[in-house]
């Protein structure tokens, strides 16, 4: 097959939550376990950072990966979901997987595979795995797709495994309460595997608590009241956060006997960017006006979004909104800004929410403006309508940023 027949078989054969939602999603490990059996068991013999939680993953797994790159480790990086490609998901010191290697894999494995029938998150885990071990990686990053129990990264036995925070999202997935998600997440805790806990306090706190000391696992709450001794490029007091979590990481690593540097470590966050392909976080697109690009797409992310916002200075606002109809939208648009002129739009894919259907629950928060055909034609509208000194903010869905980057 061609990289385009193989990309073509893909999206036939595997449901990809990314796009469908629900239909994707498989409640246990079997189809993984059933993958990585059939491969030889790649997971084991690597070395992993095991990276879950509401919010935070992605950039917290890139902060951890780049500073490891730049000891001269050799890096894997496995993240979701992919913005533009789906390669993106798959790196090694920065550089995406081949198209060649996914062709390869999908021609020597899909016999194999396709009795399993797995999602695609599933087949993703499992191609991951392989080429990390194909290049015989030092350590790879993996962050885990939604939960963390039953999240098919949770094959791997980690030097480290690090959540976040708690939060809500995917309950219908993981739990109407924070102490239900957090058991969760909870989930990704081994035997006497140190564990990383970026945020957390009262009863989600102590369900993560009781977790570890059950493992046997050694647990470090990350204490925020202390100053981020490195500059990150990243932008937020959230991202200040995402590094203390990913320096008390380190820190493990490091007491396990791996030879990380603080000069990697400054360096490393400083070109989290440029090393590991990270965007769409707080991702400046464009000036005159002032146009930004945020995949906040829950209450957390909302909250931080507008604490971003609290700390820019700008004329009047204009939103291009997007977002998908499996989340908690009410909650959602009951935290953004009520000042602002709005695009709502819908993404290119089957979750989307209909760009009038977005507009009219809008309008019941304050939250008012115009509905349009696409992402595209929603932020050509939003920066012809904006002045110079104005900001064009585009969020609410990982997918709509994608159209726009």
């Amino acid at each position: 097959m061609t990289y385009t027949e193989t990309l073509a078989y893909l999206y036939a054969r595997l449901p990809m939550f990314q796009r469908v939602g629900q239909a994707a999603y498989k409640a246990d490990l079997n189809n993984t376990l059933a993958l990585v059996e059939s491969l030889g068991h790649p997971e084991r013999g690597l070395k992993f950072v095991h990276v879950a939680g509401t919010n935070g993953k992605g950039s917290t797994s890139s902060l951890i990966a780049s500073a490891l790159q730049c000891v001269g480790y050799k890096v894997g990086l496995h993240t979701s979901p992919h913005l533009k490609d789906f390669r993106e998901r798959f790196r090694i010191n920065g550089a995406m997987v081949s198209e060649e290697t996914v062709t390869r894999f999908v021609e020597e494995h899909r016999a194999a595979f396709e009795p399993i029938a797995p999602s695609f998150f599933e087949w993703g885990v499992a191609f991951a795995l392989w080429w990390f071990r194909e290049q015989q990686v030092d350590i790879a990053v993996l962050e885990t797709g939604m939960g963390g129990r039953l999240d098919s990264t949770n094959v791997v036995m980690p030097e480290v495994s690090v959540i976040t925070n708690i939060g809500w999202d995917h309950m219908q997935f993981l739990g109407n309460s924070l102490e239900a998600i957090a058991a969760e997440k909870a989930g990704i805790i081994k035997r006497g595997v140190p564990v990383v806990i970026g945020e957390a306090e009262g009863d989600v706190a102590e369900v993560l608590r009781q977790k570890a000391e059950h493992e046997r696992a050694p647990i470090t709450f990350v204490d925020h009241g202390v100053p981020v001794p490195f500059r990150t490029a990243l932008a937020g007091a959230h991202q200040d956060r995402n590094a203390r979590t990913a320096l008390a990481t380190i820190s493990q690593l490091k007491q396990r006997g791996w030879r990380i540097p603080d000069e990697a470590v400054a360096l490393g966050f400083v070109e989290v960017v440029a090393r590991t392909g990270l965007r769409g976080r707080w991702e400046i697109l464009g000036h005159a006006p002032l146009t930004i690009a945020d995949v906040a797409h829950n209450v957390d992310g909302m909250r931080v979004l507008n604490e971003l916002l609290a700390h820019t200075s700008y004329g009047r606002l204009h939103v291009v909104l997007g977002m998908v109809n499996d989340k908690d939208i009410d909650a959602v648009l009951h935290l953004l800004p009520k000042n602002g002129s709005y695009h709502f739009c819908k993404a290119n894919i089957p979750r989307g929410l209909d760009a009038d259907e977005l507009r009219v629950k809008g309008e019941l928060y304050g939250l008012t403006g115009t509905s349009h055909a696409s992402v595209a034609e929603a932020l050509e509208a939003a920066r012809l309508g904006a002045e110079e000194h104005d900001l064009v903010l585009v969020t609410g869905s990982v997918f709509v940023v994608a159209e726009v980057l």
